[in-house]
């Protein structure tokens, strides 16, 4: 026999058949003696013993990638809280919209807080805030356009990297004043505008740290005199070697600079 066929009920005139496969061996179900619950279907244990079970539920929440790149399965499926490496060509798209696009493989954990902008031109990289900050704010960093390629090495943790200026920011002054760490590479202006004599103090190095290398440059616009003084620290006049505060006079200039962490070098026209 290789149908067993059941009649309709009394309200019904249909059949419902189950057909035998086409096989050479003997095969024999066991079926569970009690129903199951709802949405539950058959399954096997693989050696005829059949009972009903809840299917699909060990894929929920799992990780399917959709596109591989060569010699990556499509459509593989993780499940687990383990970090996963992608070694897809695409991954998902920028917060611009525009796709992400990876050449090399990439590890990919709770979050990624740099991310790909304008992946078609590559111009661009997005730093994201740090947590605790606001996640509306990041750093972009766009490279120039260069006929080469060029390596950028970054510092280690703790060393004293300064930046300096391309030119001499101006810091105008009408009144006595010293110096702040800020001030370093400007200009310190006594401005044609401002008739009296002033002070402009340079602070000792147990109050602001300049770095060794700093340059201050003092112009003075008026008739009256603008002193350049030093506090605890020593700063010689360059040619004679003395030591102390200076005076500069009307349309003078004078730069300073500290050649160690408590000795500066001055010299200049109009300077005494």
């Amino acid at each position: 026999m290789s149908k067993i066929k059941f009649q309709g009920n009394a309200s019904g005139t249909g059949t419902t058949t189950f057909q035998s496969a086409n096989t050479s061996s003997n095969t024999t179900f066991t079926l569970p003696g009690t129903d199951g619950t709802n949405g539950q279907g058959l399954v096997t244990d693989g050696s005829g013993t059949l009972s009903f079970a809840t299917v699909g539920g060990t894929t929920s929440n799992a990780l399917t990638m959709n596109s591989g790149g060569a010699g990556d399965a499509s459509g593989a499926t993780f499940n687990g809280s383990a970090a996963k490496t992608i070694s897809y060509n695409t991954i998902g798209a920028a917060a611009t919209g525009a796709a992400n696009t990876f050449t090399a493989a990439q590890t990919f954990r709770a979050a990624s807080a740099i991310r790909s902008e304008a992946a078609s031109t590559q111009d661009a990289v997005v730093i994201a805030g740090r947590a605790g900050g606001s996640s509306s704010y990041a750093v972009t960093l766009t490279p120039a356009t260069l006929s080469a390629s060029r390596t950028l090495t970054l510092p280690e943790p703790g060393e004293n990297v300064t930046l300096g200026y391309l030119n001499s920011p101006v810091n105008s002054q009408s009144a006595a004043y010293t110096l702040v760490l800020a001030d370093s590479g400007k200009t310190i202006l006594h401005p044609s505008t401002d008739a009296n004599a002033r002070t402009f103090t340079i602070p000792a190095n147990g109050s602001v740290a300049y770095a060794t290398g700093t340059v201050l440059t003092f112009i003075n616009m008026t008739s009256q005199v603008v002193t350049i003084a030093i506090t605890t620290d020593t700063m010689y006049l360059a040619g004679s070697g003395t030591t102390g505060s200076r005076s500069l006079a009307q349309y003078g200039i004078a730069t300073a600079v500290k050649i160690d962490s408590t000795t500066w070098l001055i010299s200049g026209n109009g300077l005494t």
